[in-house]
């Protein structure tokens, strides 16, 4: 499959260039949709990860080390 296209205009001579987009340039294109907002999921977990470590009473390092 190919890339979709990508258009550059340079202002100062008026030239229009149309090429494909190299594999980093649509890579960054595909980032550019990830939202980044977290999903209501995502939040629920935190907060309980954060409730159950103050409950422990140890911070996440503390616990990334009872676990590793």
């Amino acid at each position: 499959m190919t890339n979709p296209m990508t258009r550059i205009h340079n202002t100062e001579t008026n030239e229009i260039i149309d090429r494909e987009m190299t594999n980093d340039e649509y890579a960054l294109y595909l980032d550019s949709f990830k939202d980044p907002i977290l999903s209501k999921e995502e939040i629920a977990s935190k907060e309980a990860k954060s409730a159950l470590l103050t409950k422990l009473g140890i911070t996440e390092e503390e616990a990334k080390l009872l676990l590793s």
